[in-house]
């Protein structure tokens, strides 16, 4: 959305850009009654068709109430929410110390990136635990605070599971119930719209591998060449990259990673 900078939604003064996606732009701001910096999460109107906005609107809101509600420690607290010129908006705690996508290009020590994922694994178990499902769990995803903390954030992708007929089925921010998510991270299911918390735990492991070996599990230039090599190719071993990795962490990894569901 241009030129948003310089300008109020309310009490929140929109400060700078923090980041873009197909469906959200994330800025820095400025709450002016609490004297705070903030993360603001505007939804892309341009992103949904016009007659799906009435719709968009009622279940942003009521996910928002949902996000509102969770509490844990490693997971980016939702404080508010409203909408500026028909677009909603998420208001989050401001995390200063950058993602995890910032901290990766070369291998980690295997016991430091298991550290690091740790909270993660926990924060998710937390949220599953709450009838939620993320969908898109990736580094990019993944904050740190200034002591080195990881938060789990943006959910954006969020989906409900387990609710009662005529409550709608499930719910999520996209106007399409299939192939929901970051390609390079996304379990093989996920591509039809079939995710499950075990697509989590997929995505989670996607992004282990690529912290102990430097490189993502199946890479392409499309979508349709990730879908393809899962399809048809078995990932290289962890071991290939990093001959000392104790067979128990690969262990893991395969397990995590398998293309089963009921496998993983």
């Amino acid at each position: 959305m241009p030129g948003l900078l310089g300008q109020n939604f309310g009490r929140y003064k929109i400060l700078e850009l923090l980041g873009e996606g197909g469906m959200a732009t994330v800025y820095k701001a400025y709450d002016t009654r609490l004297e705070r910096e903030v993360a603001i999460k505007v939804i892309r109107r341009e992103a949904f068709p016009p007659e799906e906005m009435d719709m968009l609107l009622k279940r942003f809101e009521r996910e928002a109430k949902m996000l509102g509600r969770l509490s844990h420690p490693n997971i980016v607290g939702v404080i508010d929410y409203g909408e500026h010129e028909g677009s909603p908006y998420l208001v989050m705690v401001y995390i200063s110390g950058g993602t995890l996508k910032q901290r990766l290009g070369q291998p980690l020590p295997w016991r430091e990136a298991v550290r690091m994922l740790l909270p993660i694994a926990h924060a998710l178990e937390y949220v599953h635990e709450h009838n939620i499902i993320n969908r898109d769990v990736k580094p990019a995803n993944i904050l740190m605070t200034e002591t080195g903390q990881p938060m789990m954030s943006d959910f954006g992708l969020v989906k409900l599971y387990g609710e009662k007929k005529g409550e709608g089925g499930g719910t999520n921010l996209t106007s399409s119930g299939s192939g929901i998510g970051t390609p390079d991270y996304m379990s093989p299911e996920q591509w039809t719209g079939e995710a499950t918390t075990l697509s989590d735990l997929y995505s989670l492991g996607v992004v282990l591998y690529e912290m102990i070996t430097g490189h993502r599990p199946y890479t392409a230039d499309t979508p349709a060449g990730i879908l393809l090599k899962q399809a048809t190719e078995s990932w290289p071993l962890p071991n290939t990259y990093v001959p000392d990795l104790p067979p128990n962490v690969e262990s893991v990894l395969l397990k995590v990673l398998a293309k089963e569901p009921s496998n993983r």
